[in-house]
């Protein structure tokens, strides 16, 4: 049993790791055997996700003096819970998406992205299709490019036009 300094400490660690990440999933893991759980803690390193599994009570008291409203997702905090927790909004997804090609777990129990309450495995589509921020960058970095590609190859193909006819009227006047 452990004393209520080491579950105070436990809380304290968890409200911490909950303020440091923006993107944080709520998964159930049960029933995966431990080859399955290492392989899933080894997709989850490569994604830079961090997976870990909490006590539904330490978490609850956590949530509460978090500075995060984590109050859609109590409900979520039955049965075995599992964390994933990253910076980028779609890794966490994706990595379950890719996981259950080969186990039917983790399961999706609710998600907290950038202050937006997702519920249930339901989501779990829409969550690993949202662009990243930097995804998003990239796209409008290429929307705004395009045109300057059209403009600059219209001068580039054009300029051997100019040049062309520049040379054809300079022969004429010899």
């Amino acid at each position: 049993m452990r004393t209520r300094e080491e579950k105070a400490q436990m809380i304290a660690d968890l409200k911490d790791r909950l303020s440091e990440y923006n993107v944080i999933y709520f998964v159930d893991i049960l029933g995966l055997d431990a080859p399955t759980t290492f392989a899933l803690r080894k997709a989850c390193n490569k994604g830079e996700i961090k997976l870990q599994v909490v006590k539904n009570t330490l978490l609850a008291k956590a949530m509460e003096q978090s500075d995060k409203d984590f109050e859609n997702l109590s409900d979520v905090l039955h049965g075995s819970t599992a964390l994933m927790l990253a910076h980028v909004g779609n890794k966490p997804a994706r990595v379950i998406k890719e996981f259950r090609k080969k186990s039917d777990k983790p399961v999706l129990k609710g998600a907290w992205i950038d202050e937006g309450v997702y519920l249930g495995d339901d989501q779990l589509e829409f969550l690993a299709n949202i662009k990243s921020k930097e995804e998003l960058l990239g796209d409008i970095v290429a929307l705004l490019q395009s045109p300057m590609k059209n403009v600059i190859s219209a001068l580039k193909s054009g300029g051997h036009k100019i040049a062309g006819i520049l040379e054809t009227l300079s022969e004429k006047e010899n």
